[in-house]
């Protein structure tokens, strides 16, 4: 891995600790004192072993010491030892409890902030990212990190400090040994730290796979229906295998190298054993290294003790590795650009006064203005919501190399119903995107009530704009619950009104739960057509004064629509309304209809006007006429 990547993942390690020390320092403080106590604890039963073979075994075999008095002396010693493990044992479950804690609530926190931040990003990152993928953020990489602060950290702390203690012991009894044990120490590190880094690049791989594959999956389960109606399983599958195999081979590659290290580590413990061991026995017998005969087993233990933290830590890189892969996906979610917003423009309340002026009121009127504080300094100013729109010469394009809709100009006054008609492609529901600020337009002038749209507050621009969509989206939860999702604060009241609106009180009723009925799945128990009445019972108890459709009743029978209609018809009264639809007799008495072709606007006028100039419109209208 080059240098600068190995940095990268530095500066994702230290944000994961700096995550977690925001909130849990005094949390962490205890657990590295913890650790260092037990770790001492641990130490003293190796310790013990000089002791015990130079205090008490050698003595009694030599028979300085009476065998009852030794064994009297050895319990005694033993008991103590035995008290200072059990503490050790206190001490590590307690530190384990609170990183159990550490780890859990980090994790909350991180899914809170991803998700808040997710919540703040621009429509355009969701059409450019896969759901699936996505979610695999939420799943498998913040799990990692869940992996990473419970155990990894923990470990790594534990073995830092068995090493520093074990180190300090080692050079007490022989300094000589220690040199011996920090050359093999040595090449033991720097072996691991290039398997390490040749592995970094395959657990990156591997997360990024394993999001492709999630994305995947996801978009094949909301999409089996069209799988199955055109008989693309085995394509299905055979697409999934090429990503499921993508998948192994990232993993392979990258638990290959580290499953070596394991292996190769625990062998250079047992060489640094042995070399020791000769050095030391052949040392101490010569008379050139003081060691007794328990010192030499003591440090030859420690040896293994300073060795096994560095197994330890090469065993934890399988997931410090897979874990900055998965904190650098975190963490590249977090930092992506929230969609900005720099209005100032608010929608409130508003109480109408005798003399036709606004007050601003924190009860509902059924009256909204628009409250304009002017950056001039002068007085605040509130003019009436009423839903004027208009387009000034908008040109817009996706990205910036291509622009989709040119010069569009339109007006639309309040109550006014506005339909655009044209073929696929034509830029008709790109317009309506551009009035609720999903996208920013590239030049021109688009105006709400004569206010710039760039200076109203995004989320009052869309509160006053009701949306039914073509492709209807219900939560889990219930019928009542999904038309409350228009307006969070209706009464069980409004939301029946206004299903009786939409005329969709009559199928919610024969439900099996009426209005308590739960959907889950989308509302797949219900048909396409109650999922859009449902819609557009959402728009209604909004009580919007603008509104979008979008091939609203397109997935409505001729015989539904006709009730839909009359629903349609009542919530668009005295409202602005912009329709987008194929079926042209649903937007005959518009009062202007716009035909579009490749982002331009080639034709405006009523019904009558547009059929008596024989032009786009006509060659469509008549079309739909001898189609139908």
């Amino acid at each position: 891995m080059p240098k600068q990547s190995l940095k990268g993942q530095g500066v994702y390690l230290m944000r994961v600790m700096k995550t977690v020390m925001a909130h849990y320092t005094p949390h962490v403080i205890a657990v590295v004192l913890l650790i260092i106590a037990s770790t001492w604890c641990t130490l003293q039963s190796t310790l013990f072993t000089q002791t015990l073979i130079d205090s008490h075994i050698l003595p009694m075999l030599s028979g300085a010491v009476e065998v009852t008095e030794g064994f009297a002396s050895l319990a005694a010693a033993l008991t103590r030892l035995a008290l200072i493990l059990g503490v050790g044992v206190i001490l590590i479950w307690s530190s384990n409890r609170i990183m159990i804690n550490v780890s859990q609530g980090t994790m909350l926190r991180l899914r809170k902030e991803l998700f808040g931040n997710m919540e703040k990003l621009p429509i355009s990152y969701f059409d450019t990212h896969a759901h699936g993928d996505i979610m695999s953020v939420y799943t498998n990489d913040v799990d990692t990190l869940r992996q990473l602060i419970g155990q990894s950290i923990p470990t790594f702390v534990d073995s830092m400090v068995t090493v520093v203690m074990t180190f300090v012991s080692m050079v007490t009894m022989s300094w000589h040994l220690t040199i011996v044990s920090l050359v093999m120490i040595g090449v033991t590190m720097l072996v691991s730290a290039k398997l390490a880094a040749r592995a970094g690049k395959g657990f990156v791989a591997q997360q990024k796979c394993l999001g492709a594959l999630n994305g995947y999956v996801e978009e094949m389960m909301t999409g089996q229906r069209v799988v199955k109606v055109f008989n693309h399983e085995e394509k299905s599958l055979e697409q999934f295998r090429q990503l499921n195999e993508e998948m192994r081979d990232a993993a392979s590659t990258a638990n290959a190298t580290v499953n070596v290290m394991g292996p190769i580590n625990n062998n250079f413990g047992h060489i640094s054993y042995v070399v020791c061991a000769v050095i030391g026995a052949a040392a101490s017998i010569a008379g050139l290294i003081p060691l007794s005969l328990g010192s030499l087993v003591t440090f030859l233990s420690l040896n293994r003790n300073f060795s096994r933290p560095i197994s330890q830590l090469s065993q934890q890189m399988n997931s410090i590795v897979m874990a900055m892969a998965g904190a650098r996906r975190v963490f590249e979610l977090m930092d992506e650009k929230p969609e900005t917003d720099e209005g100032y423009v608010q929608l409130v309340n508003a109480r109408e006064n005798p003399d036709g002026s606004l007050t601003e009121t924190e009860e509902r009127t059924g009256v909204w203005a628009w409250k304009h504080p002017h950056r001039d300094g002068s007085e605040t100013t509130y003019t009436r919501l009423q839903g004027s729109v208009t387009f000034n010469d908008v040109d817009f394009g996706y990205v910036p190399e291509k622009t989709v809709l040119h010069n569009i100009t339109l007006y639309a006054m309040p109550g006014q119903k506005i339909a655009f008609v044209g073929g696929t492609g034509a830029g008709k529901t790109t317009i309506t995107n551009l009035i609720n600020r999903f996208y920013d337009i590239q030049d021109g002038k688009i105006r709400y009530d004569e206010i710039n749209v760039n200076k109203i507050k995004k989320a009052d621009l869309r509160r006053s704009l009701g949306m039914v969509l073509q492709d209807t989206h219900l939560f889990t939860g219930t019928v009542m619950e999904n038309i409350r999702y228009g307006r969070l604060d209706a009464t069980d009241e409004e939301c029946m009104e206004a299903a009786r609106l939409a005329n969709a009180d009559g199928f919610i009723r024969r439900l099996p739960d009426g209005y308590q009925t739960l959907l889950r799945g989308d509302g797949a128990n219900l048909s396409q057509g109650q999922r859009q009445l449902l819609a557009i019972a959402r728009a209604a108890v909004a009580d919007p004064p603008c509104l979008i459709l979008d091939e609203a009743t397109s997935s409505i029978d001729t015989r539904t629509e006709a009730l839909v209609q009359q629903g349609m018809d009542a919530l668009m009264r005295d409202r602005t309304t912009f329709v987008i639809a194929h079926r042209l007799s649903t937007v005959r008495n518009s009062d202007c209809i716009m035909v579009l072709e490749q982002g331009r606007i080639i034709e405006r006028g009523t019904h009558d006007q547009l059929i008596a100039q024989k032009g786009k419109y006509y060659e469509l209208y008549t079309g739909n006429a001898i189609g139908a």
